[in-house]
């Protein structure tokens, strides 16, 4: 999966992955093939985390 280089964009096409699409981040990860340390780095430096509770970035 193309992942956008601008973070705000990154964020909500992850987050609507997330809502509509997948029961965690491991799943999106599997499933879109995205690597998931890369993923969490990239929102890290935006100054975004994942909540496994709430099973999206804030």
């Amino acid at each position: 999966m193309y992942l956008p280089k601008d973070a705000a964009m990154l964020l909500s096409m992850i987050n609507m992955k997330l809502r509509d699409c997948y029961e965690s981040l491991d799943e999106l990860c599997e499933e879109e093939d995205i690597d998931k340390e890369e993923l969490l780095r990239l929102l890290s430096q935006a100054g975004y985390s994942y909540d496994p509770e709430r099973n999206c970035f804030a």
